[in-house]
């Protein structure tokens, strides 16, 4: 097991093994997975698949060697750029994922604090209780630390209870759009406005909804502003390998100066070759991440966005309402593609459980107890059949036990 062979394998050989592994694995081809894979169809996956083969052996690190894909990273920048409502002057960069860019976001902001003569040891990131745990993961790495604060009782960011946790060591204040718990939009002019008369950096998580709320905005969708339109806005985080439907790992870090971004690149020359500049966590960049996003965002174009988006709320809503004749009802009040379904007398765990037994992967969401949805445009096609088998695993589900549950990845 894991030795490599003396001799090597044919391709269909190999293919067939890999067939083979793979058949213990969750289909989400046919909705299955409402986490991990974003699904948008057959086509979507073709071009960023062609796309991603044609530079498969192409690394980003080489801007001089490869010219055609700091274009496209250009191309890419500057429709996310479009997107957010970036001003004059921005400057952003393509990153491996959503961890990639928080913590691009988190080391530009250490070191702007540092240039500002903060000591960077213990300086702190205010936070909901709802932030990304990628938050504490980039803290940890640059010996920072993360304050969580509990949220309002609708689930979203309290920007007053935040302003009351900032002191002299804190650096950044963050909100999400929206937190990955329960799909809510925070009120993110109400944290920045506290940011900015605190002289903090503000950064945005749209990891998630990076490349769906523009689209859900241009459907009607009404949500907070999120992005560079509100002022004190410094950094937003949006991957593209969710909304925006791309292979991965494709991400984007975005930064409303190119002042701020300056402080994101990683530059070393006591060695000897020379100087190396890394824009990113990773030195490696794979180019057919680059030209798989490109491509995908260059084929869909607004009306293919406005129409995927359509499909994961109508796909959304259809489960939400099935869901609620079961007993359960949505945490908070989600408008874009994820939705996290709590029941009072339920026992949803092992819901969830008898749900995962049925071939259906989803997260769950421990505070309170709930189902965790992040719905793709092909679970319009499959939400009839999640809503059926939900409703015999609700019937033969017991009551909640006593205590509090803990969410975790099914």
């Amino acid at each position: 097991m894991g030795a490599l062979p003396e001799n090597g394998r044919g391709w269909n050989d190999l293919a067939a093994a890999l067939q083979d592994r793979r058949s213990g694995d969750a289909n989400w081809q046919e909705g299955r997975t409402a986490l991990f894979v974003f699904n948008a169809g057959v086509e979507v996956r073709q071009v960023g698949e062609q796309a991603y083969l044609a530079y498969m052996a192409e690394n980003a690190l080489g801007l001089r060697a490869f010219p055609s894909l700091v274009s496209m990273e250009q191309d890419i920048v500057a429709i996310a750029h479009e997107l957010t409502h970036a001003p004059e002057g921005a400057a952003g960069g393509f990153t491996t994922g959503g961890t990639d860019s928080i913590t691009m976001a988190v080391k530009a902001c250490r070191d702007w604090a540092v240039s500002r003569g903060t000591d960077p040891v213990g300086a702190e990131i205010i936070a909901p209780d709802t932030a990304h745990p990628a938050f504490n993961k980039a803290a940890h790495l640059m010996n920072l630390n993360v304050v969580r604060v509990p949220v309002r009782d609708d689930f979203t960011a309290d920007a007053e209870a935040m302003e009351a946790a900032v002191t002299d060591r804190t650096i950044m204040m963050m909100a999400s759009a929206p937190c990955f718990p329960y799909g809510l939009v925070d009120p993110i002019p109400e944290v920045a406005a506290v940011a900015a008369a605190r002289g903090l950096w503000m950064h945005v998580d749209a990891c998630v909804g990076g490349y769906f709320l523009p689209f859900a905005e241009q459907l009607g969708v009404t949500v907070p502003e999120w992005d560079f339109r509100v002022p004190g806005v410094c950094s937003i985080s949006a991957d593209l390998h969710k909304y925006g439907y791309a292979p991965k790992g494709a991400s984007t870090v975005l930064y409303r100066l190119a002042e701020l971004y300056a402080h994101q690149p990683f530059s070393f020359d006591v060695w000897p070759s020379g100087i190396m500049t890394t824009p990113t966590l990773h030195g490696t960049r794979p180019g057919g991440a680059i030209a798989g996003a490109w491509a995908v965002l260059n084929h869909l174009g607004h009306a293919g966005f406005r129409e995927t988006t359509r499909k994961v709320i109508a796909a959304r809503e259809t489960i939400e309402a099935g869901a609620a004749k079961l007993g359960f009802q949505p945490v908070g009040t989600p408008k874009l593609g994820l939705t996290a379904l709590a029941s009072p007398d339920k026992d949803v765990m092992g819901i969830a459980d008898a749900m995962f037994a049925k071939g259906w992967v989803s997260s769950r969401t421990g505070r309170p107890p709930a189902i965790h949805l992040m719905l793709s445009p092909a679970h319009v096609e499959f939400a009839d059949s999640y809503l059926a088998d939900l409703t015999e695993a609700t019937a033969n589900a017991g009551p909640p036990p006593e205590g509090a549950a803990q969410g975790h990845y099914a």
